[in-house]
């Protein structure tokens, strides 16, 4: 089973995961995509990580070897929650310059990423991003690059994830699919 929990800041999606992953009652793998840069970002990621089980196993990869991580580890069974596609978009976008040919190495690794997620997996995968695309169309190249590359990256998870949640207020929003956990 593949899940894509979507939302914004603050918004519950994480929690919402995690209870997911810890309903199957299967080791569960952590997949971190955060690069602590600051100290306010390090006090988030310490906040996740308080949440989450101590027996749950935990990877940090934020560059563009995601892909091929995410693909070893589906090749396994148990489940693998990616907590966030979005935070791992961004450091890809930063990590390559603001070029024709920056951003086309980052849409192959978007790609990349698409065709590991449409794989069968042998564990069930939960992903998680930030739905960003409800606002204003942003000013600067940057951020209009991240917000289409972000929202076509949704879309195209969404159409191959079995379920699809959005989070707002901390409720879960079924947008496809269904789950019994959620009830």
């Amino acid at each position: 089973m593949r899940h894509l929990v979507l939302g914004g800041v603050r918004s519950g999606k994480s929690r919402l995961a995690e209870k997911l992953a810890k309903n199957y009652d299967l080791p569960v793998t952590y997949l971190a995509t955060a690069r602590a840069g600051d100290t306010e970002m390090q006090a988030r990621i310490s906040e996740h990580q308080r949440w989450r089980p101590k027996h749950w196993s935990t990877q940090e990869v934020s560059d563009s070897r995601l892909p091929e991580e995410l693909a070893r580890l589906l090749d396994q069974p148990g489940v693998v929650l990616l907590d966030c596609l979005t935070l791992w978009l961004t450091q890809l976008l930063c990590d390559q310059p603001l070029n024709a040919q920056g951003l086309a190495r980052v849409d192959a690794c978007l790609d990349e990423l698409v065709e590991v997620v449409q794989q069968k997996p042998k564990a069930h995968l939960i992903l998680v991003g930030n739905e960003t695309g409800l606002g204003i169309m942003p000013l600067d190249e940057l951020s209009r690059a991240f917000g289409d590359r972000a929202g076509l990256l949704h879309q195209r998870l969404a159409e191959v994830c079995e379920s699809v949640i959005l989070t707002a207020a901390g409720l879960p929003l079924i947008l496809k699919g269904s789950s019994p956990w959620l009830d």
